[in-house]
């Protein structure tokens, strides 16, 4: 069979969409979409590295409790350091049917500033649903201020050539961040290299 065109969805398309409820977007506010994109908003919620806990991330056996949650008061900014690296969340919660996939990718002029919105995760699977974490990334030698409901970040949409067969969130998946609420720290699950290779 020959494969099916998939395609960016367009400003329009992901209105109606949004419409019929089969894509998600709460809070959702129609002035935040873009010619094939909608733009996103920081949430309240980041989490950082305590670097001092560990002497080093063995992706074989992850250590736990690296993080912290920190929430900043209302009105007041959080501050990300040159070179620092800390996790933050979308204001907004999202739900991509088993059709669609997502992308989540940095604004061209907060990236213009040298702040990085995403290191690797900008997929978003289908079936995912809950809000979405940042991996934000100071790049400047000086401090930036970030501030809960600026728009931070853009998803953008792709059809499948056909439903996925185990959207994320199945039963038996392992779907870590189903769900999600606040920023999300690593849930990585090491696996042992095999005896040889030890």
């Amino acid at each position: 069979m020959p494969p099916v065109p998939t395609s960016v969805l367009s400003d329009g398309t992901i209105r109606e969409l949004v419409a019929a409820g089969r894509i998600a977007i709460d809070p959702w506010d129609p002035g935040m979409i873009q010619p094939a994109s909608v733009d996103l908003r920081l949430g309240d919620s980041f989490r950082v590295f305590h670097n001092h806990r560990t002497s080093a991330i063995d992706l074989r056996d992850p250590p736990g409790n690296l993080t912290e949650e920190v929430v900043p008061a209302p009105g007041e900014p959080f501050v990300i350091h040159p070179g620092e690296f800390c996790l933050g969340r979308t204001l907004e919660w999202v739900r991509i049917p088993n059709d669609i996939v997502a992308r989540i990718e940095g604004k061209s002029s907060l990236g213009r500033l040298g702040l990085i919105v995403h290191a690797t995760a900008g997929f978003c699977d289908p079936g995912f649903e809950g809000t979405l974490t940042l991996e934000l990334n100071n790049l400047t030698r000086v401090p930036i201020k970030l501030y809960p409901s600026l728009p931070i970040a853009q998803l953008s949409f792709m059809a499948l050539d056909r439903p996925a067969e185990t959207p994320y969130g199945s039963p038996g998946l392992g779907s870590h961040y189903q769900g999600q609420r606040a920023a999300t720290e690593s849930r990585y699950e090491g696996r042992p290299a095999p005896a040889d290779q030890q």
